[in-house]
């Protein structure tokens, strides 16, 4: 992996570059998606209940105490805490074992980094899971890290980009936001950050407030710029959260 020493070829930070690039982790970052879908299946079937694919993948994006209420529909009886704690622990010791980046989304990160751009990690996931993915960079490339158990409000709600860019000290409508769910473009879009969305595991609607890109995989620096200045000239297509 390329260090931050290495030279930037174009990009210049200026009042036309974003203040700061604000990532979701589960599914944009890294493909842990996986990981959580196993964790709650092994979960709720250690409770006698019944968990499919489908059921997993209508959690993805959302805060873990949604996602705990959605276990206990399904049998499990440990309380919304000791469920949190228990996902919290599968996931990070599968993730432990191996971590898959998301295609270029690692490179893209880098190279913001390198142009003195600031950076956020904004994830409804529990500190230690972030602390370990930050950590497997190699480098520090996070300036502060947002996790579920910082929030009052989880995602969809702005909340979390909100206080993300307070803790940044920049305005959030000076920030790109990259997410892959839906609850996380509900809330980067609310909140009032130009948002990227990169589907992954779920597929993202079309939607005025948000610019959809396949994949992150052969993305520069340059095209994250130009899609901040191309959004910024399109005034009041986000909405506030309702």
């Amino acid at each position: 992996m390329r260090t931050l020493r290495a030279a930037v070829d174009s990009v210049v930070v200026t009042t036309e570059t974003p203040a700061a690039v604000l990532w979701d982790m589960d599914g944009t970052l890294v493909d842990t998606e996986p990981y959580w879908m196993v964790a709650e299946r092994e979960l709720v079937l250690e409770h006698g209940g019944e968990w499919s694919a489908a059921d997993g993948l209508a959690l993805v994006g959302q805060g873990l105490e949604h996602s705990a209420a959605s276990l206990q529909s399904r049998g499990v009886t440990l309380s919304v805490a000791e469920i949190i704690d228990k996902l919290t622990h599968r996931v990070l010791e599968q993730a432990t074992v191996d971590i898959s980046w998301r295609p270029g989304a690692r490179e893209l990160l880098i190279a913001v980094k390198q142009a003195g751009i600031r950076t956020a990690l904004v994830t409804m996931s529990m500190r230690p899971l972030a602390e370990h993915v930050s950590g497997a960079l190699g480098e520090p490339l996070f300036d502060i890290i947002v996790t579920g158990g910082d929030v009052e409000h989880p995602k969809p709600h702005p909340d979390p980009y909100e206080r993300a860019a307070v803790l940044l000290d920049v305005n959030i409508a000076d920030c790109v936001a990259l997410e892959d769910s839906a609850p996380g473009l509900a809330s980067a879009t609310a909140a009032g950050a130009v948002t990227i969305g990169i589907p992954a595991h779920v597929e993202l609607a079309e939607d005025p407030r948000y610019t959809l890109w396949p994949t992150l995989k052969g993305r520069t620096l340059d095209d994250l710029v130009g899609e901040f200045q191309s959004r910024r000239q399109q005034p009041g297509l986000h909405r506030e959260f309702a």
